[in-house]
C-alpha cells in the first residue's frame, strides 16, 4: 500500500462529542475520520480560510497499459 499524503496525529474527544460525530457521519454515509475533515473544512470557510479542494480519491482497477504491458 502507498504512504497515505494526510497528516496523521492521535485525537483525543469527550465521547459524547464522538458519538454525535459518530451519528453524523453514519447519515452521510462518511467515515468518523471523514466526517470529521468535513466539518473542520467548513468551520474553516465560516471564518474565511479557504483551502484547497481535497484531492479526489481514486477508487477502482488501475487502467491497463496501451502498449500493452
Amino acid at each position: 500500500m502507498a504512504a497515505s499524503s494526510k497528516k496523521a496525529f492521535p485525537l483525543r474527544l469527550d465521547p459524547a462529542l464522538y458519538s454525535a460525530i459518530e451519528r453524523a457521519a453514519a447519515s452521510d454515509f462518511r467515515s468518523v475520520n471523514a466526517e470529521v475533515e468535513c466539518l473542520l473544512r467548513e468551520a474553516l470557510a465560516r471564518r474565511g480560510i479557504r483551502l484547497a479542494d481535497p484531492m479526489p480519491v481514486r477508487r477502482g482497477r488501475p487502467k491497463k497499459a496501451e502498449d500493452g504491458q
